[in-house]
């Protein structure tokens, strides 16, 4: 029985696939099935040889790696996918579909080995986890920092605050910017947990300390990493009616 993991790389660029495919054939633990250089030959591809595991770049001509990912759907033969690419924006929508890693070029082949042994290491189970709608809320968000896109719980976001491009994303001291517009995490926040309290800012109230009203009636809330928000008119007069 054949117990490695069978690798597909998806590829436009020649040099990339060359080394990637070398850097799979070099772990004994890996079997490279075949190179595809564009979305449609990826789609085609996987769907005849059912790999587990895929490394796939996201701008490739006809299909997107995103697009390969959706078209995919729900199959039961859906393998895990590791995300090569040189667009750090994509990386909400990438988690979004689960997949596995998001390795933001040029990474190094530490970085590589890194992502191959997490996606073999879950690559079984993964077929169910894929399969969640998206319409649940998000549960993790990929963020970058020191060159390296990690998970971030959404759970651990204390607030979100953001102009029209970019989300600043608040978490245990720290804070991570996301190319996304505020908008777009909005949607797809638990509405039991995350409060939008302003058209920028987003709070989570497992980490309000307080809300108090200033002098024109607005609320002020108080987070408990010091940050203070004020928070519209209209929701501060919402919150106060819904206040017991």
């Amino acid at each position: 029985m054949n117990t490695r993991t069978r690798v597909l790389i998806a590829e436009d660029e020649p040099l990339a696939a060359e080394a990637l495919a070398d850097w799979v054939r070099e772990m004994p633990q890996l079997e490279l099935l075949a190179v595809c250089a564009d979305g449609e030959s990826a789609l085609t591809a996987i769907r005849l040889h059912r790999p587990d595991l895929v490394l796939m770049d996201i701008q490739m001509p006809g299909l997107t790696g995103l697009q390969v990912l959706r078209a995919l759907g729900d199959d039961e033969t859906r393998p895990a996918v590791i995300f090569t690419t040189a667009y750090d924006e994509h990386a909400l929508a990438a988690f979004e579909l689960h997949a596995v890693d998001y390795l933001l070029k040029p990474f190094s082949h530490e970085r590589f080995v890194e992502a191959v042994d997490h996606a073999t290491q879950i690559a079984a189970p993964t077929v169910e986890a894929l399969q969640a709608p998206p319409t649940e809320p998000l549960t993790r968000v990929l963020v970058r920092d020191q060159g390296k896109i990690f998970p971030l719980q959404v759970e651990q976001i204390e607030h979100l605050r953001s102009d029209n491009k970019y989300t600043a994303l608040a978490s245990r001291g720290r804070s991570f910017l996301v190319r996304l517009p505020i908008a777009a995490f909005e949607q797809r926040l638990d509405p039991m947990r995350f409060l939008r309290v302003q058209r920028a800012c987003i709070v989570n109230l497992d980490f309000v300390e307080s809300m108090t009203p200033d002098d024109n009636s607005q609320l002020i809330v108080q987070m408990r990493d010091g940050t203070r928000i004020t928070a519209s008119r209209e929701v501060s007069k919402k919150l106060r009616e819904q206040s017991i």
